[in-house]
């Protein structure tokens, strides 16, 4: 073989192994990609159905159930909501009327089912895709009402 066809086969297996490194990547990006969606937006169907999401909002007041390391509760944009439930311990600033971020995936009977829930760690704070939710949700309400 030839020097110039041994330096061809070099490169074209180094393009043949960057080519796989970048599709595990990827795959392994998508596959670990994860999307913030509203109650509202949920209930409207724009939530995947076999992948994993984000649930953000406010925990309705009144509504944290708890049986032994299970909780059940409901996150609201102040005009949707959906029931989540959760097994394991819940975090320490986890509160009705507070902000909550939920990881999971939703169920067929609309049931959120969270396997990572997040409180919001200071009393002004709310994630920015929450805060713009709920603020919307009050002006479609505020404009339904008038």
């Amino acid at each position: 073989m030839k020097a110039r066809h041994k330096r061809f086969a070099i490169v074209l297996g180094g393009l043949a192994a960057l080519g796989i490194a970048a599709t595990l990547v990827l795959n392994a990006f998508q596959s670990n990609l994860v999307f913030f969606f509203t109650p509202t937006q949920v209930a409207a169907g724009e939530a995947p159905k076999d992948r994993a999401f984000r649930i953000g909002g406010l925990v309705k007041e009144g509504s944290l159930q708890r049986t032994d390391i299970t909780a059940r509760f409901t996150v609201t944009d102040t005009a949707k909501e959906i029931p989540v439930t959760y097994t394991g311990i819940l975090p320490d600033l986890f509160s009705e009327g507070k902000g909550v971020v939920a990881q999971g995936r939703l169920g067929v009977d609309g049931q959120f089912t969270a396997s990572e829930v997040l409180a919001k760690h200071d009393e002004n704070y709310m994630p920015p895709e929450a805060k713009a939710a709920v603020d919307q949700a009050h002006q479609a309400a505020k404009s339904l009402k008038q």
